[in-house]
């Protein structure tokens, strides 16, 4: 059999375009900004996770613009070699700092992260026991590491328990997300600590979603409960609320240490650019200088739901800035991403198995930038186009 014979039979995306609804790969022409220019056409940015909208902050782009003045566009090496600058270490000490943990280390991309935290600290014998609706990065990390994955059902606290006490006297690290991207649920932490206390478990979240949106000063899901020390490892992006690209992991130091000394996928990958690190460091400062833009964020996602509710459009309620949009099927939510497209509101469509087959969803999500005005305005083109696609009852 030829390798290629998939390629050629993979006809999903050709399927999609055919029937002029695939939403991919759209041309941004324009900054992540609240209205962008998308394909030659004004839309409003309801798409994306520049949460605090501080990738056109001054600040953070002349951090950028600097650093690539003093250091050049480029590490060329790994951090175990040529490719640790001092802005690297001070990056982790302000991660670590800010996130009340000993120490942190980062890496080339969020997706890396979870690749390279599990796969270190997790091997034969060990269990990783995740939700079932964890990134896609976590179930790739649990493959890397050999380590044996149980999952349990979303948020079921009795269904991680059952999945814990199957592990038995093994090591065990629960891995959840603490907002979880499609959804906008929170984690329930709590419960998940006081699980892991009686089951001798560790605990990592990837609060990618959480960082900069919830918690004191944007500190995340650990700090939205007041479980800062309760938590072993947290893991983040600066690819969302913190403008840049990368990831990291903070917690104890011989944790760390540990990590940077044995993770595969930090060990073998060139560092971060260093103006992405510049960038995320004037991002985290300028969140922790203006903490008030973590309440705009919540105040905008607020003010979003309202005006949804009162043109009787159904969403999923919740406190972040994921707001997402009950649909039907998938091409029937192709569609609707496609006609709001076309009417100037740019959104991502959530399809199975992200979803269940019927259960569709329009993910929206804010930023601290956007208005009250062009909120209003993509609210009104929301529901006049599901209202036109999917009926009067389902709006």
């Amino acid at each position: 059999m030829d390798l290629f014979e998939k390629c050629q039979n993979y006809h999903i995306a050709d399927d999609a375009r055919e029937k002029g609804i695939y939403p991919y790969f759209h041309c941004l022409e324009s900054r992540q900004a609240p209205e962008v220019i998308m394909e030659g056409k004004r839309r409003i940015m309801l798409g994306s996770n520049n949460y605090l909208g501080l990738t056109t902050q001054p600040c953070v782009m002349k951090a950028a613009e600097d650093a690539i003045e003093k250091y050049g566009t480029g590490c060329s090496g790994s951090r175990f070699l040529n490719g640790t600058l001092d802005l690297h270490l001070k990056l982790e000490k302000e991660v670590a700092s800010f996130l009340s943990k000993d120490d942190a280390v980062s890496m080339p991309t969020g997706f890396q992260t979870n690749l390279g935290i599990i796969s270190s600290l997790c091997g034969r014998g060990d269990y990783v026991i995740c939700d079932r609706e964890n990134h896609a990065s976590i179930y790739d990390g649990c493959k890397l590491s050999y380590a044996e994955m149980l999952r349990y059902r979303h948020n079921d606290m009795e269904n991680l328990e059952m999945m814990l006490s199957k592990a038995g006297n093994a090591g065990k690290l629960i891995v959840t997300d603490g907002v979880f991207s499609m959804s906008g649920d929170i984690a329930n932490l709590p419960a998940i600590v006081e699980l892991a206390h009686k089951y001798n478990a560790r605990i990592m979240v990837d609060d990618s979603h959480g960082i900069g949106t919830i918690g004191s000063y944007g500190k995340g899901t650990a700090s939205y409960w007041g479980l800062e020390d309760q938590v072993d490892i947290i893991m983040g992006t600066f690819s969302k609320s913190l403008a840049s690209l990368g990831g990291f992991a903070a917690g104890k130091a011989r944790v760390i240490d540990f990590i940077r000394h044995t993770s595969r996928p930090f060990i073998f990958s060139a560092s971060i650019p260093p103006a992405s690190a510049a960038s995320a460091l004037a991002a985290l400062e300028y969140m922790e200088q203006h903490p008030q833009i973590v309440g705009r964020l919540k105040a905008l996602s607020d003010y979003f739901r309202a005006a949804l509710k009162s043109r009787n459009v159904r969403f999923k309620d919740g406190i972040t800035p994921v707001v997402p949009i009950y649909t039907t099927d998938g091409d029937t939510t192709l569609r609707i991403a496609k006609i709001l497209f076309d009417e100037g509101v740019y959104v991502n469509p959530v399809l199975p198995p992200a979803t269940a087959e019927n259960e569709c969803l329009i993910r929206t999500s804010m930023m601290a930038t956007l208005t009250e005005s062009l909120l209003d305005e993509a609210a009104t083109i929301i529901a006049d186009v599901l209202s036109r696609t999917i009926g009067k009852e389902s709006v």
